[in-house]
Formats: C-alpha cells, sequence, structure tokens
C-alpha cells in the first residue's frame, strides 16, 4: 500500500527514522483493525500497513497563535488539510463538524487545517457562511503540511485526511472527500479509539 512505501522511505532516511518507525509498533495491530472498515462512504481509507509517526507540524491558531500537532499528543486525531477554493473540501466540512460535535472530547479530535493563503480571514468567514460551531480553526498559510505528506506519498490533492492514533502514528489516509459524518466513518474513528 501507499504507507508501506512511506515506511520504507522513513526507515531509509536515517537511524533516527528507524527508530521512530519503530515507534510505532504497537499501532499495527489497531491499524490491521480497520482494514476491515474501509467500505463505504470511506472506502477509499488507505489502511497503513506499517503505521509511521506523523511529524510534528507548526499550524497558527484564528489569532496567528503558534500551536503545532504534537499539541494533540494523548489523542486519536482525524487530521483533515482542506483549502476554501477546493469545492470537495467545502462539501465535506459540515461533515467534519457533526463528527466532532459527535465524538469530539477528551480522547478524539477533528483536527483541520486552512492551507489557503492570505490570512485566516477567507476560511474563518467560511466557517461562518456553513455554521460550523464545533471545530477549532488552525491554518498553514505556508502548505507546509501538505508538500511534506506529498513527500510521503500521503496526500495528493485536497482534501486529504489522516487517521492518527493516541500514539501519534499515521494508522492511514483518505485522499478525497468522504461523509465523516456516516455510519462507516464512525465505525472507523470508534476501531481506531478502541484500546
Amino acid at each position: 500500500m501507499l504507507l508501506a512505501t512511506a515506511t520504507l522511505l522513513l526507515a531509509a532516511c536515517s537511524d533516527g527514522a528507524t527508530v521512530e518507525t519503530a515507534q510505532c509498533s504497537a499501532s499495527g495491530e489497531r491499524a490491521a483493525a480497520l482494514a476491515p472498515l474501509a467500505r463505504g462512504d470511506v472506502a477509499a481509507f488507505s489502511v497503513a500497513d506499517e503505521p509511521v509517526p506523523l511529524p510534528v507540524f507548526e499550524i497558527a491558531g484564528k489569532d496567528g497563535s503558534k500551536a503545532s500537532t504534537a499539541d494533540f499528543a494523548g489523542r486519536t486525531v482525524l487530521l483533515n488539510l482542506w483549502a476554501t477554493w477546493c469545492a470537495p473540501c467545502r462539501e465535506e466540512m459540515p461533515a467534519l463538524d457533526k463528527l466532532q460535535a459527535d465524538l469530539g472530547g477528551e480522547t478524539f479530535q477533528v483536527l483541520p487545517v486552512s492551507i489557503d493563503r492570505g490570512g485566516p480571514q477567507k476560511p474563518l468567514a467560511f466557517y461562518d457562511e456553513i455554521g460550523v460551531s464545533h471545530l477549532p480553526f488552525y491554518q498553514d498559510e505556508t502548505m507546509g503540511i501538505f508538500n511534506e505528506l506529498k513527500k510521503k506519498s500521503l496526500a495528493f490533492g485536497l482534501p486529504v485526511t489522516l487517521l492518527i492514533d493516541k500514539d501519534g502514528c499515521v494508522l492511514g489516509n483518505l485522499n478525497g472527500p468522504a461523509d465523516w459524518a456516516g455510519g462507516d466513518a464512525k465505525q472507523l474513528v470508534g476501531a481506531a479509539l478502541a484500546e
């Protein structure tokens, strides 16, 4: 699978990368449990053969305050990269908001990151336009997250969504939109949350 290629690339980079890949060895069973659940609305979800750690990425809040993906350690995270100019991104955002409303909390977080350039005004106006009320707002104007995930064969276009377990390991990815509020997606996320 695509994530197996990314794992090999990470492992080949340096001894440090090999150690990081080993860090996710315990996440293998969790990823394997997702395979039969990649169906219906989330059939395009590509399960990791060997989960790899998500690199730490810097992101900015709506007021420009700095945060990072490391701030969500200990939670299962559905990381979604999107932009206002991406029609499928706009279409799936209400479902992501509903998923956060239904499952979000201490153990699970939907983490949308806008890659729009030109400040937060346009993406925040979109949040207001469609009534997003449960999702946090983060932005990466540099597109660094997208470009790094693209190098690792995890992102091809927008939207792209990664399911990351509580240990910070990428369990799988989905390129393209999905009904994240539907039953298929909730079963997938639920399996990732299972101990």
